[in-house]
């Protein structure tokens, strides 16, 4: 059977993205395309238009934007959870009992997520390099769940600027404001088919307060790049026409792997070589720190250890040997940076 087969629109769900800062309108502009989407469907004789929106509630935003709902006459119901475990929970009833489902504000569950890990791991010295792969793979539960389900869904995240180094006049490294993102796990805001950035706006001379849709990105392409006054629904509908509504969502199988490339004795030489190439790392780590500052007295010993806590983030090396490959061939690395001046 091939793997390939003719190719249809089965983008059939709206997966849409906000971000903004403090009084952007976030809220208000996920209630009114929510709303909005609701009547087009209602309008078009779509079962889904008689179901209740769902909202995901982690700031009490729901109770604001109740009265839109009442006066349009969509119901409205709630779930008040910053847990994890509980979004995963909405996306899946969400799919057989919702018109819509908002999620407000992603950047909550994030935050919750890692806090929860570093809990219960006992970080209390922030997150260690190896947490992250853990930490992604559970958040990549509800990425493939987002994209893939079959549900509206609107999520709205906080605002953050990202950073880089550039060098000035002098010769100086400076830090720069080079964007914004999402502040959610890195790559959330790759996940939405349109991704809006709201903005607050205000004219000082008359008072007027307004807000600004900007269209980061619009797969489409109907939108992208446009700024929208005080948006409403339908300057949205050119997105939302793309899709095929009343369809069923299909995003991408990840019922497929690649485990059967992977079999049983190709795992025990790969858990042989692993450990083996462990085992390498730890050697060199301790031979470059032998090699620069060597020795047992007191004064050697404290700066080795104080080269290890700023490389590994701990003085302890029986906890640096339980560092899985990646992070040991990471910190091995930053060693070599340290030391050596070069890549290892």
């Amino acid at each position: 059977m091939s793997l390939f087969q003719k190719a249809t629109n089965t983008q059939a769900k709206l997966k849409a993205g906000l971000m903004g800062f403090a009084g952007d309108g976030k809220t208000f502009t996920a209630s009114l395309l929510a709303i909005g989407l609701v009547q087009l469907m209602r309008d078009r004789g779509i079962p889904d238009g008689d179901k209740p929106v769902m909202f995901i509630d982690t700031e009490t935003g729901s109770d604001w934007v109740k009265s839109q709902f009442d006066a349009a006459g969509v119901s409205l119901l709630t779930a008040k959870t910053r847990a994890f475990v509980d979004l995963l929970s909405a996306l899946r009833e969400a799919e057989t009992d919702a018109s819509v489902l908002i999620i407000d504000s992603i950047t909550h569950f994030w935050r919750e997520l890692t806090e929860t890990y570093a809990e219960k791991r006992g970080r209390k010295r922030g997150l260690e390099f190896q947490d992250w792969a853990y930490l992604k793979a559970e958040w990549g539960k509800f990425t493939d769940l987002y994209v893939n389900s079959n549900c509206h869904a609107i999520l709205c995240g906080r605002a953050g600027y990202e950073y880089d180094f550039f060098e000035n006049a002098s010769g100086k490294k400076e830090l720069q404001k080079t964007g914004v993102k999402m502040k959610a796990e890195t790559e959330t805001g790759y996940e939405p088919s349109i991704l809006i950035l709201m903005e607050k706006h205000r004219d000082l001379q008359t008072g007027e307060v307004w807000r600004e849709a900007h269209i980061i990105k619009d797969r489409s392409t109907r939108l992208d790049g446009k700024s929208i006054k005080n948006p409403c629904f339908d300057d949205f509908r050119p997105h939302v026409d793309f899709l095929n509504l009343g369809g069923t969502q299909l995003g991408l199988d990840t019922s497929r792997d690649s485990s059967e490339l992977v079999g049983s004795d190709h795992g025990k030489r790969d858990w042989k070589w692993r450990q083996e190439q462990r085992e390498i790392a730890l050697d060199e780590i301790v031979e470059v720190l032998g090699k620069h500052h060597g020795g047992q007295s007191a004064d050697a010993k404290k700066t080795r250890a104080d080269i290890m806590e700023k490389a590994a983030g701990t003085r302890s090396w029986e906890r640096v040997k339980t560092f899985e490959l990646e992070a040991l061939s990471d910190l091995r690395n930053r060693l070599w940076l340290e030391l050596e001046g070069v890549p290892y």
